[in-house]
C-alpha cells in the first residue's frame, strides 16, 4: 500500500503503467475505493501512467467526521497531484469522481489536459433526497443500505452472471466508514454545478450508460450539452461501466485521450 500524508491526513494511492507515460488519474464513486477500476487498469496502463487514489472518507484514506464540500474533495486531489509532482493530467471520474472532476475543471483548469466524466451529474437532486440516506447511515452504518445501492448500480443480467464481481463492490460499500459516506453525501447534496458548466474549457468527454439508474443518461446528456464542445459516448449496461462494460469503457476513454 502506498500512502501520502497531507496535512496530517492519510491518502492511499496506486500507480500502474510506464513511468514516462502521460498521467491519467482515475477517481472513484461514492462508497467504493480505487479497486473499482481494477477491470480497466490493465488496458489503460498500456498507454498511460494510471494514478488511482482512495478519496477522503473511503477505502484506506482518512475519514474525518465532518461535512465534506466538493471543494474539499477537489483540493484533496490537487494536493495528491502536488505530492506526486504531477503536472497537467488527464482525469477520468465516475459518479462522485466526475463531480470532483467538474470542480477541478472550474477551479483549477490549468491542472487538467483532458477530462472524462462518466455516469455522473452536475446536480444530484434536491437535499431532501439525501437527508434520509445520511440519517440512516449515521445511525446504522453502510451495511443496511449496501444491497439497495448495489442493486441500483448493476443491471439484473450482470448481477445474475457475475455475482462475485457484485459481491466485491458490495464489500466496498460495507467497508466505507459511516463518517466518510455521510460526509461525502453532504457534499453531493449541496453541489450544483449547472450554472457553471459553460465556463469549462477543458476538452471533455461525457460517458453515459443506457441502463444507469443511479445517474440516468439524461443527467449526463445535460452535462455534455452545457460544456462547450463536449463529446458524448453511450455505453450499454448500468452505472458501474468500468466493471460491467470494461472493454467498452476503456475503449471510449482511450479513443478520446488518443
Amino acid at each position: 500500500m502506498s500512502v501520502l500524508d497531507i496535512a496530517g491526513e492519510r491518502f492511499r494511492f496506486q500507480i500502474d503503467g510506464p513511468q514516462d507515460a502521460p498521467p491519467l488519474v482515475l477517481a472513484h464513486s461514492l462508497g467504493t475505493s480505487l479497486e473499482m477500476f481494477d477491470p480497466v487498469v490493465p488496458a489503460l496502463a498500456r498507454r498511460f501512467r494510471v494514478v488511482r487514489y482512495d478519496a477522503r472518507g473511503h477505502g484506506q484514506s482518512s475519514a474525518p467526521d465532518a461535512v465534506y464540500a466538493m471543494g474539499d474533495l477537489g483540493r484533496d486531489l490537487l494536493n495528491i497531484l502536488d505530492k506526486l509532482a504531477l503536472g497537467p493530467v488527464d482525469l477520468c471520474g465516475l459518479s462522485l469522481g466526475g463531480m470532483v472532476g467538474q470542480w477541478v475543471a472550474l477551479h483549477a483548469p490549468q491542472r487538467l489536459r483532458r477530462l472524462v466524466l462518466a455516469n455522473t451529474t452536475a446536480y444530484a437532486g434536491p437535499p431532501r433526497v439525501w437527508e434520509g440516506r445520511i440519517k440512516a447511515v449515521r445511525h446504522s452504518g453502510t451495511a443496511p443500505i449496501a444491497d439497495a445501492v448495489v442493486d441500483s448500480w448493476f443491471t439484473l443480467e450482470f448481477r445474475a452472471r457475475n455475482p462475485d464481481a457484485v459481491a466485491k463492490v458490495r464489500a466496498m460499500v460495507v467497508a466505507t466508514p459511516a463518517s466518510g459516506y455521510t460526509g461525502t453525501s453532504c457534499g453531493m447534496r449541496d453541489m450544483d454545478f449547472r450554472p457553471d458548466l459553460p465556463r469549462i474549457t477543458t476538452p471533455t468527454l461525457v460517458i453515459v450508460s443506457e441502463q444507469d439508474r443511479a445517474t440516468p443518461p439524461a443527467w449526463g446528456e445535460a452535462v455534455a450539452a452545457a460544456i462547450p464542445a463536449a463529446r458524448l459516448v453511450r455505453l450499454p449496461g448500468g452505472h458501474m461501466s468500468p466493471i460491467e462494460q470494461p472493454e467498452g469503457f476503456a475503449a471510449a476513454v482511450m479513443g478520446f485521450l488518443a
